[in-house]
C-alpha cells in the first residue's frame, strides 16, 4: 500500500513558520504543545494519540501513545518517540517553565489533566490563534493539492451530478451515490470543520426548500439529514420532483486539504424570473468580492463594500432564511472547511499571497429553497484565482 507522505522539507518550512510566529505572538513563550488532530497533522504528517512538544530552540518532537509504528509509518517527522504516559515526557523535557502554551479548542480538561499529573504547569495560555494564522497562508506545496481537488470537483459537479437526478429519488440516496462517485475520485471521506460537531461526510445536499432547515453550525444552509443524531448526507424523506431548485454546497477534500464549492440545478423545470433574477444577483456579488480580494486588502473592507452592493429587497434573505443569515460572505479553506481569513466585519488582518478563501454569496426565496454560488480563491499577487471553476447559472437538469 503507498503511503503519501508529507516531504520532511515542508514539514521543517512549517515548524519554522509556527515557531516565528510564536515568537511574534509570545516573546517569552518556552513550551508549546499541540494535541489536535489537524494541527498536528499540520507538522508532522500524521494524526496520533499524542502530542508534539516544541520547545524554543530546541527541535520539537512528536510523543505517541498509539500507534508509535503508525506515526513512523505515515511521517517523515525528524523525531518521533514512543510514550506510555506523560511521565516519560516529563522525565526527557525537565525542568520545565510555569506556563505551558496549548491548542486549547482541542485539548480537553481530562487530556490536560492526565498532563498535568506530571508535568507541573502553573499558566496554560492557548496558541489557537497562532496556528490558524499560519494555516491561512498555504504553501506551493498545499496550493497543488488544493488546485487537484478544484479540478475534480468542479467537473463531478458540472458533468456527472446530472445525471444522478431523477424523480422520486431522496436526498439521502443523492447523497450516498455522490459519496460512492467522490471516493472513486480521490475524496478523502470527510469535511472537517473547525466548529465543535460540525464533521460531515460531504456538505450539505438539499432539494426545494430543505437547505432552509436550522444548521448546526454557522453557515447560510442547512440540512436534516439523516436523524437529529446523525445530520448529513440528507433526508431519507424528501423526494426529488419536477420544479424543485437542487442545492449541493460541498467541501471536496484530497489528502487531507478541501475545496469548497456551491452549484444549483433545477430539475425538470426552468425556475421563475424572480428565482433566476436572486441567483444571478449572487453570481454579480462573487465577481464583485472576487474584484476587491489582492493582497493588502482587508476582509472587513471587502465585506462592508459588498453588503452595500446587495439589493435592498434581497438584504434580509441574503446569506440564509429570513430571520436566520448569517454575518460573513465567505471563509478561508484548508485542512478544515473553515479557516482563516474571514469576509466579514471585525477581520482586518489584510490578505496575502497563498491565502486561499471561498467565497458563497446566497439567497433564500420564499417557497423555492436557498440559490447562490461558492467557488475557492487562491490569492496571488494579480489577485483572485478560482480553483473550482467558474460561477454557473442555475443548471437545468
Amino acid at each position: 500500500m503507498e503511503i503519501k507522505k508529507t516531504p520532511k522539507s515542508e514539514l521543517k518550512q512549517r515548524m519554522i513558520r509556527f515557531t516565528a510566529a510564536m515568537d511574534a505572538a509570545y516573546a517569552d513563550w518556552e513550551v508549546c504543545a499541540i494535541t489536535g488532530g489537524v494541527s498536528m497533522y499540520y507538522l508532522t504528517g500524521t494524526i496520533c494519540d499524542g502530542m508534539v512538544l516544541i520547545r524554543r530552540g530546541k527541535d520539537a518532537v512528536l510523543w505517541v501513545r498509539k500507534s508509535y509504528e503508525r506515526a513512523g509509518l505515515e511521517s517523515e517527522f525528524s523525531d518521533i518517540r514512543r510514550m506510555n504516559s506523560f511521565r516519560d515526557v516529563a522525565s526527557a523535557v525537565s525542568p520545565l517553565p510555569n506556563t505551558l502554551y496549548l491548542d486549547m479548542s482541542a485539548a480537553t480538561l481530562e487530556w490536560y489533566g492526565m498532563l498535568n499529573k506530571y508535568m507541573k504547569f502553573e499558566n496554560v495560555l492557548p496558541v489557537d490563534g497562532v496556528m490558524l494564522e499560519v494555516r491561512a497562508v498555504k504553501s506551493p506545496y498545499e496550493i497543488e493539492i488544493m488546485r487537484r481537488a478544484g479540478s475534480v470537483i468542479d467537473r463531478l459537479l458540472r458533468e456527472d451530478l446530472p445525471e444522478f437526478l431523477h424523480s422520486g429519488m431522496s436526498e439521502a440516496d443523492l447523497g450516498a451515490g455522490m459519496l460512492l462517485l467522490f471516493l472513486k475520485n480521490g475524496y478523502h471521506g470527510v469535511s472537517r470543520f473547525s466548529m465543535r460537531n460540525a464533521d460531515v461526510l460531504l456538505g450539505h445536499v438539499g432539494f426545494g426548500c430543505s437547505p432552509l432547515y436550522p444548521s448546526i453550525f454557522n453557515g447560510a444552509s442547512g440540512i436534516a439529514g439523516l436523524c437529529p443524531a446523525v445530520p448529513v448526507l440528507g433526508s431519507r424523506d424528501v423526494r426529488l420532483k419536477a420544479g424543485d431548485l437542487v442545492y449541493i454546497d460541498i467541501g471536496f477534500g484530497v489528502d487531507g486539504y478541501n475545496a469548497d464549492k456551491t452549484l444549483i440545478y433545477s430539475f425538470g423545470e426552468v425556475q421563475p424570473e424572480h428565482v433566476r433574477n436572486a441567483h444571478s444577483h449572487c453570481l454579480e456579488l462573487e465577481k464583485l468580492t472576487v474584484s476587491m480580494m489582492r493582497p493588502g486588502a482587508k476582509p472587513s473592507d471587502i465585506y462592508n463594500s459588498v453588503m452595500q452592493s446587495v439589493r435592498p429587497e434581497l438584504r434580509g434573505c441574503f446569506m440564509g432564511a429570513a430571520g436566520r443569515t448569517v454575518n460573513f460572505l465567505g471563509h478561508g479553506v484548508g485542512l478544515y472547511v473553515d479557516e482563516l481569513p474571514v469576509l466579514a466585519k471585525g477581520f482586518d488582518q489584510p490578505l496575502e499571497c497563498g491565502m486561499t478563501i471561498a467565497v458563497e454569496p446566497k439567497i433564500s426565496v420564499d417557497g423555492h429553497g436557498l440559490t447562490g454560488s461558492e467557488n475557492t480563491y487562491l490569492i496571488t499577487e494579480s489577485g483572485a484565482k478560482s480553483l473550482t471553476g467558474e460561477p454557473q447559472e442555475i443548471i437545468v437538469c
